[in-house]
């Protein structure tokens, strides 16, 4: 595996953290800006909207730049917008620094996700992708928790200078390990660039968009749950808060086995990677719902709906690029926006299931019932790809690794 792959999974992790921390800021941000909790709270919606949005525009806008050049400016703005959020004393501006951060982490994404399938093989791309989204996974067992231990101790805003620096140091490693040509500009490439136009075109693939509706659906699933694991494991399963950070620890230790296992079975088999992780998502919450309150059964269960959860992941990654190798950054950028759809209506419809007054256990149930949706699709998208409905046009001939 290429240092570049790695150096993209650094980055990950660097600008992942600053998505993951804030869910343990919220009272010192809400103490020093003079604002409620839930005010506070809609600091994570901020970031939420601008992933939601920033994938796709920013891979029109940046489709023919270098992809070199479009990492580390996404990777500038990211830092700067950290330096500006931590020496602001607004909630406004706060609110618009996250909003901007969030904006170029999408970018970045969709460009990283096409640079590391360039970088590597065809049948080492679900190993690239592990590797490039094990960063965020990483975040989630290190960067929340630490990011939480320094806002803690030394204040919020230092936890927000701590993001910009490893961004920077993210930013060097681009530069040195990351292929400076333009992208499709290799000899014997028969187009001088990506073109928008040929980028649309492939993206009116049905199979592609079905293979959309499998990464929200899936991200849904898992994030119903996981986004109310805190208060179910104090509420429903009786834990003290103290052992709760362990716990989402062991589901960031089952996360990280899931997605290395996945990295290395979603090109030579993605639609069984799909059907065994999916299918063990569903088992996983189906039992999480009833097993709650019981310690012993509701922690191992945790730590399964982590493993099977991101065990998903390379084959929902590497799929659109099989599906639309000529549009394998607008492919790329427009996942990145389905990941994050998953990860907004899932929340919420867990929400409403609570605000029902259904309990924290309903939520599993929720997780289940869509993953049994996104089951269906996988199905769907197995028939189609067997009778030939979904054929991938034909792979460019110019990639990444020659365009140096």
């Amino acid at each position: 595996m290429p240092l570049a792959v790695y150096i993209l999974g650094f980055s990950i992790f660097a600008q992942g953290t600053s998505e993951l921390m804030l869910a343990g800021l919220l009272p010192e941000l809400s103490a020093d800006l003079g604002v409620s909790v839930p005010q506070a709270g809609l600091l994570i919606s901020a970031f939420a909207m601008g992933m939601l949005v920033g994938a796709p525009v920013l891979a029109v806008v940046t489709l023919r730049w270098p992809r070199r050049t479009a990492l580390l400016t996404f990777l500038a703005v990211f830092a700067l917008s950290h330096v500006a959020g931590a020496l602001t004393s607004s909630y406004g501006t706060l609110f618009t620094t996250r909003v901007v951060g969030a904006f170029v982490y999408a970018g970045f994404w969709a460009v990283a996700a096409s640079t590391a399938i360039g970088l590597v093989p065809a049948n080492a791309r679900g190993k690239a992708m592990s590797v490039l989204a094990g960063g965020l996974t990483v975040a989630t067992i290190i960067g929340l928790s630490l990011g939480t231990v320094i806002g803690q101790h030394l204040g919020w805003r230092a936890a927000f200078w701590a993001v910009a620096g490893l961004s920077a140091l993210a930013g060097a490693g681009v530069l040195a390990t990351i292929p400076g040509g333009r992208p499709g500009t290799a000899a014997g490439d028969v187009r001088e660039g990506p073109s928008l136009a040929v980028e649309l075109r492939a993206m009116t693939s049905p199979g592609l968009w079905l293979s959309y509706s499998t990464t929200a659906l899936t991200t849904g699933a898992l994030l119903v749950s996981f986004s109310y694991l805190s208060v179910l494991l104090v509420d429903t399963t009786g834990l003290d808060p103290a052992w709760v950070p362990a716990v989402l620890a062991l589901y960031g230790a089952g996360s990280l086995i899931g997605i290395t296992i996945g990295g290395r079975t979603a090109d030579a088999r993605p639609f069984r990677s799909l059907y065994a992780g999916i299918a063990g998502l569903v088992a996983a919450s189906a039992a999480l719902a009833p097993a709650a309150p019981i310690p012993l059964l509701a922690i191992p269960l945790i730590f399964l709906l982590g493993a099977f959860g991101f065990a998903t992941n390379p084959a929902l990654n590497t799929r659109v690029f099989a599906l639309a190798k000529n549009a394998p950054t607008l492919a790329a950028a427009v996942n990145v926006s389905s990941f994050n759809l998953g990860i907004t209506a899932g929340p919420w419809l867990g929400g409403l299931s609570i605000g029902a007054g259904l309990g924290y256990p309903s939520v599993a149930w929720i997780g289940a019932a869509i993953g049994v949706l996104s089951l269906a699709t996988v199905a769907l998208a197995a028939r189609l790809s067997r009778t030939g409905s979904t054929v991938p046009e034909p792979a460019r001939t110019g990639e990444i690794r020659s365009a140096s």
